[in-house]
């Protein structure tokens, strides 16, 4: 049986994480490498339960609550979809995981890293990805296109002003610069098709070993 690899795409608001994990997605489906597409916050029907929650304008959730809740919703998502389909054999792509909450609510919102992912290994046991992905866009472009993405209105996270983004962003260079053999840093500028060659070069040893 083929191994299943586990990939997440991680980021800033507007870094194209949707478009290039369908393009991944497309890229695996020529090879015949069975695989799933996931998202966090969701992924499972209790996981997008919270979701909803999570990301709704009128919820204020404090700094704890919000971060039981990603977690709440991880360790669904990881014991119903993610360990069972690596168990097949499937690579696992997934537009979000751990590290958005290592740099949104350790981060920028001051939870502290210790504890973040003192949650993650009590829900999900410690679950990591084979291969972080780290798209990074110059914040003048990423504030542009959320803008055209957002035209009904960001969510409750999205819509947090630009301090928060920017410290959001400064910590996941932080993780990637502690975590190099998980992480590879991914410029997000230019057309989505050059995004995506240089994605595949990132993964290249893994899809060699297939």
């Amino acid at each position: 049986m083929r191994k299943g690899r586990f990939i997440t795409f991680e980021g800033g608001e507007g870094a194209g994480k949707s478009t290039q994990i369908r393009l991944l997605s497309d890229a695996l489906d020529e090879r015949g490498i069975a695989h799933v597409l996931t998202r966090e916050p969701g992924g499972t029907k209790g996981a997008e339960a919270l979701r909803a929650l999570l990301l709704d304008p009128g919820h204020d959730w404090g700094a704890q609550a919000e971060s039981l809740l990603f977690a709440a919703a991880r360790a669904d998502h990881v014991a119903k979809l993610i360990r069972p389909a690596l168990a097949d054999g499937k690579w696992v792509l997934c537009d979000r995981y751990l590290d958005s909450s290592r740099a949104y609510q350790g981060g920028a919102g001051g939870m502290g890293d210790d504890q973040v992912t003192a949650l993650h290994a009590i829900g999900s046991e410690g679950l990591l990805p084979d291969r972080t992905l780290l798209l990074e866009l110059d914040p003048e472009e990423a504030s542009r296109r959320t803008q055209v993405r957002d035209t009904s209105g960001a969510d409750r996270i999205g819509g947090k002003g630009p301090d928060y983004h920017a410290m959001v962003r400064d910590r996941f260079r932080i993780l990637a610069e502690q975590e190099p053999d998980r992480f590879v840093r991914i410029d997000a500028g230019g057309p989505p098709e050059v995004v995506h060659g240089r994605i595949m070069a990132a993964l290249g040893p893994l899809l060699t070993a297939v």
